[in-house]
Order: C-alpha cells, then sequence, then structure tokens
C-alpha cells in the first residue's frame, strides 16, 4: 500500500470520528434537552464541516432518529437487567448510533462500528462505559449474524 493510500485511509477513519462525535453531541442535545433533530444538527454543524462529514452526521442523526423505536427495542433486549431509563445517556445514545450502525449501515464493517463505540464510551463515558458498550453491541451484533 502506498504512503498515498494510506492518508487517504486515515483521513476517511478521522473525518468518520470526527463525524460521530458531532452526531453523538447532537442525539444526547436531542435526549437531554429535548431539541429537534433540526435544530440539534444545525447546532453541531455550525462550524461549517466538510460535506463529508456534513453528510455522516445528517445521516447517522437522522437515521437513529427515525429508527428509534426499534432501535431502542432492540438495545433493551439485547441489555439484560438494564432498561433504557437506568443508563448513562452518553452510553445510551452510543448505543442507539452503533446499533443503527450495526443494523442499517452495512457499508461499515461491525468490527469497526464495536470499535468506535467503545472508544466514543472510553472518551465520553464513565470508567465502565466501553465495556458496557462492547457487551451490548456485541451481543446485538451476534443476535442479528444468528437470525440471517
Amino acid at each position: 500500500m502506498s504512503d498515498l493510500e494510506d492518508r487517504f485511509r486515515s483521513d476517511i477513519r478521522d473525518h468518520r470520528r470526527r463525524a460521530r462525535i458531532l452526531a453523538l453531541q447532537a442525539l444526547f442535545q436531542i435526549d437531554v434537552g429535548g431539541q429537534s433533530t433540526q435544530d440539534a444538527l444545525q447546532d453541531v454543524l455550525s462550524q461549517g464541516e466538510e460535506s463529508g462529514v456534513r453528510n455522516f452526521v445528517e445521516d447517522l442523526v437522522t437515521g437513529v432518529r427515525e429508527e428509534l423505536p426499534d432501535l431502542d427495542r432492540r438495545i433493551q433486549q439485547t441489555a439484560r437487567n438494564w432498561s433504557l431509563e437506568r443508563m448513562a445517556r452518553v452510553d445510551r445514545n452510543i448505543l442507539r448510533m452503533g446499533a443503527y450502525e450495526l443494523l442499517r449501515m452495512s457499508r461499515v464493517p461491525a468490527a469497526v462500528v464495536l470499535n468506535e463505540a467503545v472508544e466514543l464510551a472510553k472518551e465520553y463515558g464513565d470508567e465502565g462505559s466501553g465495556s458496557f458498550v462492547n457487551g451490548v453491541l456485541d451481543a446485538l451484533r451476534a443476535a442479528e449474524v444468528k437470525s440471517e
């Protein structure tokens, strides 16, 4: 692989990471502050993000919001002994975003989704968030593979 290909892949990863962080911020604003999807997107994208970042943020946030009842149901079924209300708000929204990517965005490999969700949980959640998010999303992934 050439240096150019390495840099290209790195740029894509960086853009996706930035987009996931912004999407998490928007989903958190919606969940905690009751903002509309459009207002939350406008807030997090107000710094003039590149079109690739902007598009991925919009896809994630609108997709999660449109699929919320199904995502929450699946997360609830998978996270045994944890109600959505008991989950930390950051963890809950990372799980929603990760579940959406796993279930609806087949172009993103499952290993990447899990890794990115765990990294977000470690960075923005509490001490046990990374393990919790990993366990729930991995169980959701396994259940999805089994049902196919």
